[in-house]
């Protein structure tokens, strides 16, 4: 059975247990600020798990493309990937435990044919401090459905996963009992981290079995499911949203609970084929073996180089098939670094010559069925690819000048070797590099560290002593600047969800409205930028502003803010909010086919009507004044107005 399979018995699986499969999210979001990319399946329903209603009820399923970056450095063993698909399905205060647990391993054993014996399971120990039971009514649950295949499935007492690295399994132990580390879920994290009103709950996670003989004990300490090595690999996290943090810190249960479930579908087909390298799955193997071909070398022999590649430009396609371009920021800068990374490796297999366009059209044929709303630019994403890997190439040349330029300008001197009378001649240069030069051609030449320690190495030319230290120092400085340079530099344009960023947001509606009103009925917004301090719009115009536009659009805000008109929304099918509503929207093609649409003042003859997923409120009159700071020019054709509320 290959991935694709897996994917469509999954999703039919789910269907005939009443859920409605809704389509993926782009891998970029509109309008959150939390992170680069969608990392997770739940991360685009967030909303509606924390209560608001879903236009397709009450029980979902989907299979969503997620990109996680920070496992970057993790690939190229056989099961971390940054970039992966995972299968999920929801209950929005409809099912809870008892119908998710026997749902899954349903699926996993009668449609996948998974051996039972194989699949082990963790549940949450509890929390005495807080008030939250030991999660007693999942274990059970598990034992129920294992008595029902045949098996005595045992419960163990373990609180954390360095305890299980001493203790290991004992006979018939299947189940485990984790602190809130490895089974709680949080939007913060653990529960000492939980934010104040979210819902949150345990987890019971899934894992399955590959033998015994796969554990290396000297390195990772006895197996147990939660443990590090290759024995066990999770294929499965269910979610149940059963708490909430109050204001004073405690926890309270919830009246609607729900359901989140998320298995990752690469790991799923690994489990499947019997295989715990989920680079030998279906997804895949065709992407190593043209690196094979293109190589001459074998995958056995060059596993972490392959690996990552293959990863890397997977994750690649999928960003510029959606239109995303390599830049020096934020989630143009982590494709930079993804197809940087592949090249590099490439080289070390022996590539020398541009290979994009022989792999990506492996690569595109494995993400044929996603949809073209969210693979908008899949007929250019090579283009993009390749025209990167033409300046990469560039950038490696340049680099490698800029290191023997600075190592010959930093040389120290030093005696002549085998000279007697080493104080009677004249001493010579020794190249030298320090840990800043090293950053320095990673930050400003584009030229990585591994690159240059290697060159350097190639070239004679020594590293200082501390040249780690020196470079992790240069590293955690910029970071530092980083953090007050990017502050507002956030996705979907919102900081955060808060009272004051809300009240900006909802000012651009009013700002845009104004624009159309006053300036050009043709213009859209081309970016936002928001923070509880003041907001940035973009929009299209080919002229500056005079200062008399600028009084009007301006004016025009605050007589509506004055007016104190009710905002409001509603969900319409996108045909209908399209021609008859005659709503402003930047990404038709984008848009699911039922969204929300909020219009501000009359519904018959609102000042605004737009769509949106962002967050709102109620009345015009709470923004307080409207007043413009700036208008300046953002880019060819784009200008952009600064403004605060006061």
């Amino acid at each position: 059975m290959n991935a694709s399979e897996i994917r469509q018995k999954y999703l039919d699986f789910q269907s005939s247990k009443g859920h409605r499969v809704i389509a993926p999210a782009p891998l970029v979001l509109e309008n959150d600020p939390t992170t680069l990319f969608t990392g997770s399946g739940m991360q685009p329903l967030l909303r509606y798990l924390l209560g608001e209603p879903h236009p397709d009820g009450t029980r979902l399923t989907d299979s969503q493309p997620c990109l996680r970056l920070q496992d970057i450095e993790d690939v190229g063993d056989p099961r971390h990937t940054t970039v992966f698909e995972m299968l999920g399905n929801w209950s929005l205060g409809d099912y809870f435990k008892k119908e998710q647990i026997e749902n899954y391993f349903e699926f996993l054993t009668k449609i996948i044919g998974l051996d039972p014996n194989k699949i082990f399971v963790t549940c949450f120990i509890g929390s005495e401090k807080y008030g939250i039971p030991k999660d007693i009514e999942a274990a059970e649950i598990w034992q129920s459905v294992f008595k029902k295949a045949g098996i005595d499935a045992k419960i163990a007492e373990i609180d954390t996963a360095e305890n299980g690295d001493k203790r290991g399994i004992k006979d018939g132990e299947r189940i485990f009992f984790y602190n809130d580390k490895e089974n709680w879920w949080s939007r913060g994290g653990g529960i000492e981290t939980t934010p104040i009103g979210d819902p949150c709950g345990p987890d019971s996670e899934v894992f399955y079995d590959f033998g015994e003989d796969k554990q290396d004990v000297e390195k990772y300490g006895k197996s147990h499911p939660a443990s590090d090595g290759a024995r066990f690999m999770e294929i499965g996290n269910q979610v149940f949203m059963q708490y909430r943090r109050n204001e004073d810190g405690t926890f309270s249960e919830l009246e609607h609970k729900n359901v989140d479930f998320g298995g990752g579908l690469e790991r799923l087909a690994a489990a499947q084929m019997g295989s715990f390298d989920v680079f030998k799955t279906s997804l895949m193997q065709p992407i190593i073996k043209k690196l094979e071909q293109l190589s001459g070398k074998s995958y056995d022999n060059n596993t972490d180089e392959m690996r990552i590649i293959c990863d890397h430009l997977r994750g690649a396609y999928l960003l510029a098939a959606q239109g995303l371009a390599p830049s020096n920021k934020a989630q143009g800068y982590a494709l930079r670094r993804l197809i940087r990374r592949a090249i590099l490796k490439a080289l070390d297999l022996g590539i020398a010559q541009d290979f994009l366009k022989e792999t990506i059209s492996t690569i595109e044929s494995e993400y044929k069925s996603l949809p073209d709303s969210i693979l908008t630019n899949r007929d250019h994403a090579l283009e993009i690819l390749e025209k990167e890997e033409k300046v990469f190439r560039k950038t490696l040349n340049k680099g490698l000048k800029e290191l023997k330029r600075m190592a010959s300008r930093r040389g120290e001197k030093s005696p002549s070797s085998g000279d007697p009378d080493k104080s009677a001649r004249p001493q010579a240069l020794e190249a030298k590099l320090s840990g800043y030069d090293v950053f320095t051609l990673q930050d400003t030449y584009g030229f990585p560290m591994e690159i240059s320690v290697e060159e350097a190495y190639k070239e004679g030319i020594k590293l200082s002593k501390d040249w780690k230290q020196e470079f992790d120092a240069a590293l955690q400085e910029q970071r530092e600047r980083s953090k007050t340079a990017s502050k507002g530099m956030f996705k979907g344009g919102l900081e955060d969800h808060g009272e004051q960023t809300t009240k900006y947001h909802t000012a651009t509606h009013l700002l845009l409205a104004a624009l159309q009103k006053h300036v050009s009925s043709d213009i859209c917004q081309k970016g936002s930028n928001i923070t509880a301090d003041r907001m940035r719009f973009d929009f299209n115009c080919d002229h500056k502003l005079s200062p008399e536009e600028l009084k009007q659009v301006e004016d025009q805000v605050n007589e509506w803010i004055k007016a104190d008109l009710p905002v409001a929304f509603a969900e319409y099918d996108k045909e209908y909010a399209k021609n008859v509503l005659k709503a402003h929207g930047q990404f038709w093609d984008k848009y699911p086919e039922k969204l929300k649409v909020y219009t501000v003042g009359n519904e018959n003859s609102p000042v605004s009507r737009e769509v949106c997923g962002g967050p709102h409120v109620e009345h015009t009159g709470v923004l307080g004044q409207f007043k413009i700071q700036k208008e300046e020019s953002s880019s060819a054709g784009v200008r952009r107005i600064k403004a605060v509320l006061e």
